[in-house]
């Protein structure tokens, strides 16, 4: 609280220099730089400061306060029934009333506990049997009636603290230099033999709980990790030694093991996002999982999918680099590239692609010829082989004009320079089918861009996560047709609404 004359003060001197509000506080050590400004406004306002600020009007009124007293008095004197009754005021206030109006009601009873007194005969006997005592000395205690402290407390009023409490003569021979430094290397030996014991045990717990390899660095696991070892292994280490081996503060221990302890409120969404995760070939990355859950009606952020994705261990595979060539060389004149990287169309069955994709698994190679629709990306027809033969394009091409038949629709067939797209059977098919042809540039992947994305996420979703040792060539053409039909019929895609190939076209009422 400051006074009038500090008040008038501050305000002078804030208009003298130039209302510049830190050097005039910085020169009077007071007052704050928003009470400054109050007081400026207050003085230019009414050319003047008020003589003294204006109280905050009381809480409660007297009737209220009589009230409450009256209530306290006629119901046994019983705060808690005031305050229930009334809805007001607070303990402290009701009780600094009841203080205020009944001065008598406030007692307080002081009394001391007495002492019992032992005499000095008793004392004496005590220490003498305590220090020459054939047996523990809490039974001494007992014998003479008093507890284990107090026996001791005699012993230091009468012999110090630095006497022995026990005086019976013990044989320790003093040990010889040589046996000393010895009996100091075993020590260091089996302190060194317990740390590299308790390093194992933790590189073992981490690999069995965490999934860590062997040679993890502990100090870069992250504390809710860190104290799921410590829980592990608190059985066998004590708790500071286990801590400060992983370099874990005490603290951040007991919070992430309270946390582990509280229901999870994700178990639900965690149940959920394995099972889309397990049943979708485990291609699907948060987006498609967030949107795999919307659809189930689990409401969560993508980056609590990130979050649990991660803790649940659900990895998506990374793409590799590989691919079939089959470039021949210039055996026919390629028509022009009317594509030109225009992989956008606005109606089914205006742009197609197509190529010829290998798979080398042990038992044999595999060749997949598909015909991909630019509307959105489903695969319009596809043949699964042995051979990249004329007979795997032209069966595929043959299905893919039956889709067409009855129909208006010609699309344009894209495709690399591949011998395969300059046969004599392939060019016949286009031509009775009224189709055009069009094509990359040579060694240009990109101008069929679309295409070979569909390889990479076939090869990433399936081929590259698996083991197909002991996999036989048909199982694995079973395989491939499966995941292309999935592709088509449930395989969500962002870019089409979180639908599949098929589901956007009924929702577009586009399907026969």
């Amino acid at each position: 609280m400051y006074s009038y004359e500090d008040r008038i003060r501050a305000v002078q001197l804030y208009i003298k220099l130039d209302k510049r509000i830190r050097a005039t506080i910085r020169q009077l050590g007071y007052p704050t730089k928003n009470a400054l400004k109050s007081w400026h406004r207050e003085y230019e306002r009414r050319s003047a400061l008020p003589e003294g600020y204006a109280g905050r009007p009381p809480k409660y009124s007297q009737d209220q306060k009589q009230a409450a007293i009256a209530h306290y008095l006629a119901h046994d004197r019983c705060i808690a029934a005031t305050m229930r009754a009334l809805g007001y005021p607070g303990r402290g206030t009701l009780t600094a009333w009841i203080r205020d109006a009944l001065p008598e009601s406030r007692r307080v009873a002081v009394g001391t506990a007495g002492r019992r007194r032992y005499s000095e005969t008793l004392k004496q006997a005590g220490v003498m049997e305590l220090c020459t005592r054939q047996e523990g000395a809490q039974a001494v205690a007992e014998k003479l009636g008093v507890c284990r402290p107090t026996l001791y407390n005699w012993k230091n009023q009468l012999l110090g603290r630095e006497a022995p409490a026990s005086m019976k003569r013990q044989n320790h021979p003093t040990p010889s230099p040589e046996r000393a430094e010895l009996e100091q290397q075993l020590e260091s030996l089996q302190r060194d033999i317990r740390q590299l014991q308790l390093e194992r045990d933790l590189l073992k717990k981490a690999n069995e709980l965490l999934k860590k390899g062997l040679g993890v660095d502990l100090h870069l696991l992250t504390n809710r990790e860190k104290t799921l070892l410590v829980d592990a292994l608190k059985v066998l280490y004590a708790l500071p030694e286990l801590l400060a081996q992983l370099d874990l503060a005490r603290s951040s221990y007991f919070y992430h093991r309270a946390r582990a302890q509280v229901a999870d409120k994700y178990l639900d969404a965690r149940r959920a996002i394995a099972d889309i995760f397990e049943t979708n070939h485990c291609c699907y990355g948060y987006r498609r999982l967030h949107a795999s859950l919307n659809r189930q009606h689990v409401t969560i952020s993508e980056k609590v999918v990130q979050r649990l994705m991660k803790q649940e261990s659900l990895i998506v595979p990374k793409p590799r680099k590989r691919r079939y060539v089959s470039y021949l060389g210039e055996i026919s004149p390629a028509p022009e590239n009317i594509i030109n990287r225009d992989f956008q169309a606005a109606a089914p069955n205006e742009k197609w692609l197509t190529d010829i994709t290998e798979f080398q698994i042990p038992a044999g190679k595999v060749y997949l010829s598909p015909m991909i629709d630019c509307f959105d990306g489903m695969v319009v027809s596809w043949t699964i082989g042995t051979s990249p033969d004329a007979e795997l394009v032209n069966t595929m091409l043959d299905a893919a004009i039956e889709t067409v038949v009855g129909t208006t629709d010609r699309p344009v067939v894209h495709s690399d320079r591949g011998g395969h797209y300059r046969w004599s059977g392939w060019l016949a098919r286009m031509s009775d089918a009224n189709l055009t042809r069009s094509m990359s540039r040579k060694a240009c992947s990109p101008d069929n861009a679309a295409c070979e994305g569909f390889f990479g996420r076939l090869k990433t979703e399936l081929f590259y996560p698996r083991d197909w040792r002991g996999t036989t060539v048909e199982k694995f053409i079973e395989v491939i047709d499966s995941y292309i039909r999935w592709y088509n019929e449930k395989r969500i895609k962002i870019s089409l609404g979180s639908l599949s190939p098929i589901e956007y076209r009924e929702s577009l009422e586009l399907t026969a």
